[in-house]
C-alpha cells in the first residue's frame, strides 16, 4: 500500500496501547456512504474527493486520539456499530472515563454513530451526527434511540439533513446535554467532504465537554 493511502486505523488489539492516560481523549470517526465504495483519490461527481486523511489529520492535531478506518463495501450500519460499542466498551474498562470518547460521524457515518448512541446506551458518551437526519428516519428507523451528549449540525441548503430534535423527543434516554447548529456554507451535502471548520469546530468544543455552544 502507498504511504499516502495508509491510513490512520486503531483496531481492537491496539486499543490497550492507546490507554496510557486516563486524561486521553478519544475520536471515533465515521466517514460517509461514498468513501466506503470509492478510493481514496476518487472525485464525487458533484462534490469533489471526500478529504477523510485530511479530516483525520485535523482531529489528531487537535491532540486527540483518533481512532477510525476506511470502511469497503456497503456495510450495514447497525452490524458495524456494533464494532464500535465494543471498542467503546473495552476503553471504558481498562480506565477511560465515558465523557472522554467522542464517536463523530458524517452522512451515513453518522447513522452508524446513531447506533452507537442506542447499543451503547450509555449516557455519558458524547456523539455528533453531521448530515445524518431527514424526518422520515422517525419511521423509517423506529429502533434508534439517542443516549448521550448530543450535538447534531446540518447544512442549510442540504436536503438530508435536518433537525432531528423529533428524534431527541421520541428517545427514552436522559440526554443532559442537545445542542443542534445550522451551517449555510451553500455547498449542500458537499459540506461534510473536507475539514471545513464551520463543523470541525464545534466537534472538537464539543468532543473536549464544552456542551454551551453559541
Amino acid at each position: 500500500m502507498k504511504a499516502s493511502l495508509l491510513i490512520f486505523i486503531l483496531f481492537f488489539c491496539t486499543l490497550l496501547s492507546c490507554v496510557k492516560e486516563e486524561d486521553d481523549n478519544f475520536i471515533f470517526f465515521l466517514h460517509n456512504r461514498f468513501l466506503e465504495e470509492h478510493k481514496l483519490d476518487e472525485l464525487h461527481t458533484e462534490f469533489g474527493r471526500t478529504e477523510y486523511l485530511e479530516i483525520i489529520n485535523e482531529l489528531k492535531k487537535r491532540e486527540f486520539k483518533v481512532i477510525s478506518e476506511k470502511r469497503n463495501g456497503n456495510v450495514n450500519a447497525r452490524e458495524y456499530a456494533i464494532g464500535i460499542v465494543n471498542q467503546i466498551d473495552s476503553l471504558i474498562k481498562n480506565g477511560t472515563d465515558p465523557n472522554k470518547i467522542t464517536v463523530v460521524g458524517t452522512s451515513k457515518g453518522g447513522y452508524i454513530a446513531q447506533y452507537v448512541s442506542t447499543l451503547a446506551n450509555n449516557p455519558n458518551l458524547n456523539f455528533v451526527f453531521i448530515a445524518s437526519f431527514r424526518s422520515s428516519d422517525i419511521q423509517n428507523i423506529p429502533e434508534i434511540n439517542y443516549c448521550g451528549n448530543i450535538l447534531t449540525i446540518y447544512e442549510k441548503s442540504d436536503p438530508f439533513g435536518v433537525s432531528a430534535l423529533e428524534r431527541k423527543i421520541t428517545s427514552t434516554c436522559k440526554i443532559k446535554h442537545f445542542k443542534e447548529i445550522e451551517l449555510n456554507t451553500n455547498m449542500g451535502h458537499g459540506f461534510l467532504f473536507k475539514p471545513l471548520k464551520e463543523w470541525i469546530e464545534p466537534t472538537i468544543e464539543w468532543a473536549n465537554g464544552n456542551y454551551n455552544l453559541e
